[in-house]
């Protein structure tokens, strides 16, 4: 997945140097070199720092990277991550992308470790959405799994997710199960098949035709849910969606629930403060 990354480096950069950095080339001498340092500035989870490498590697591949903190790991105020060493003005023209990277990253990545650890010990797995950032979701989702979390499909090509528009669209649950079902034969598609549900009567129904992989309970409240998973009996994955905040995650997981999407995750983080600063 990182290396998705490379064809979207050089319109980046474009973006942001344009014709060039003026604000470097007028005060910096062409041949300078110098360090500077990535410091955080408040408490959370790193995540960023291979894709950042990739960053400096790309615009100038004389830079030197000094990594002290991997990705994945808590950090506190203060904390040194990475020096880089090199010509300051492709330190001074790689800094803000890499911090905007970066700092996206880890409030993603933070955020994400706070709900994984409020389920510790429980077999639930955190999932993130397809809540992302347009040209991003790569970089979103990698955070994601660096906070701890888990992936759900990642697109709408690798798995069928029958949702509440796609059966009232195809006339009912049976119709869409089934549609879904023929299309994988005659495409000879290897997918599986997700299909959400509003109420017990919608359930039972997928109960009875069958042929799925996982069942997302969509705005159960936690009783329906523990009513919802002794019904389904582990025939099929079930996972929890909607509505569901930090202060009842644990609830709807000790309801024996396999999976808890939670948007939240990647559609209102806010970004980890960071900063790279000259040595």
């Amino acid at each position: 997945m990182i290396n998705d990354i490379a064809y979207l480096l050089k319109e980046w950069f474009s973006e942001d140097i344009g014709d060039g950095d003026h604000s470097s080339f007028s005060c910096i001498p062409s041949n300078a070199m110098g360090t500077s340092r990535l410091l955080v500035k408040e408490d959370g989870v790193i995540a960023g720092v291979e894709v950042a490498k990739q960053v400096f590697a790309h615009f100038d591949n004389t830079l030197q990277v000094t990594v002290f903190i991997p990705d994945g790991t808590k950090v506190k105020k203060g904390d040194v991550v990475f020096d880089v060493t090199g010509n300051v003005r492709s330190l001074l023209q790689t800094e803000r992308l890499m911090l905007n990277i970066m700092q996206r990253m880890s409030g993603i990545a933070s955020v994400t470790r706070v709900y994984v650890d409020e389920l510790q010990g429980l077999a639930t797995k955190v999932l993130d959405t397809r809540k992302t950032t347009p040209g991003l979701r790569f970089l979103e989702k990698m955070a994601v799994k660096i906070g701890g979390g888990h992936n759900h499909r990642f697109g709408l090509y690798d798995m069928i997710m029958l949702k509440d528009n796609h059966v009232d669209f195809a006339g009912g649950i049976r119709n869409a199960i089934v549609a879904a079902q023929t299309y994988c034969k005659e495409k000879q598609k290897d997918l599986k098949i997700e299909i959400e549900v509003r109420n017990f009567e919608e359930l039972n129904e997928v109960l009875q035709v069958g042929g799925v992989h996982r069942i997302m309970l969509d705005n159960f409240s936690v009783e329906n849910t523990q009513k919802a998973v002794a019904i389904i009996q582990g025939k099929y994955e079930v996972e929890s969606s909607g509505g569901i905040t930090l202060g009842t995650l644990r609830q709807y997981a000790l309801c024996g629930v396999d999976y808890i999407s939670v948007g939240a995750l990647t559609h209102s983080v806010k970004s980890l403060d960071l900063s790279f600063k000259a040595v």
